[in-house]
């Protein structure tokens, strides 16, 4: 079951509007100092920009919501890139666009549409992904079945997440909790009830959407 939505990894975009330069620089983060470390490094690389206006949206129920105009008309960009993140459920993401002002003024609709077109951007190259709780099943099984459980997961009954090889091969199948008794009892079936269950666990998983 999908918990809501975040971003894959750390990405960045650029456009150009009326002479102005918006570069938008996005990145998962779990707490406030993670987006705050993020924020400062970005003014840091860009000490000479004009804006550099940031926003972040954490938790699984989107209890953090921050941003800053950094310098632009009050409410023109930050606090909209906080409403697209929560429009699109999208949390646990740090945003920050940097502008260098290209002498047009691009007035108030300009400037929120400008702000928010750049964080679709950031969020296009840094990939939205649904978080999902999965079960992750970890058994240890004899090399003569590892093809056989391969063909099995490509029916979509469950994903191999990691494979060890050793004098057996250990892998970690991937699913819904609700799908664990029935994985459990095909891997049981295929491998004879020689299949080893080692470990059996709950993790919030990134699926890209």
């Amino acid at each position: 079951m999908k918990l809501y939505s975040t971003v894959l990894k750390q990405a960045q975009a650029e456009q150009i509007i009326e002479k102005s330069r918006f570069i938008a620089y996005v990145s998962p983060a779990s707490t406030k100092e993670e987006a705050d470390a993020f924020i400062a490094s970005i003014r840091k690389k860009h000490k000479d920009a004009t804006h550099n206006v940031p926003a972040m949206v954490l938790g699984e129920k989107f209890q953090v919501q921050w941003a800053s105009d950094d310098g632009e008309p009050q409410g023109t960009s930050g606090a909209p890139m906080v409403q697209l993140l929560v429009s699109e459920g999208i949390t646990d993401v740090v945003i920050v666009v940097t502008r260098y002002f290209g002498g047009i003024k691009l007035g108030t609709g300009g400037l929120v549409r400008a702000y928010t077109s750049s964080a679709k951007l950031g969020l296009e190259a840094a990939g939205v992904c649904d978080v999902e709780e999965m079960c992750l099943l970890t058994y240890e099984i004899d090399y003569t079945y590892l093809a056989k459980l391969q063909n099995l997961a490509a029916g979509g009954l469950f994903s191999i997440s990691d494979t060890a090889y050793t004098d057996v091969v250990q892998v970690t199948l991937c699913m819904p909790p609700e799908k664990q008794e029935e994985v459990m009892s095909a891997v049981t079936n295929l491998t004879g009830g020689k299949g080893m269950l080692k470990n059996q666990r709950l993790e919030l998983v990134k699926n890209k959407t």
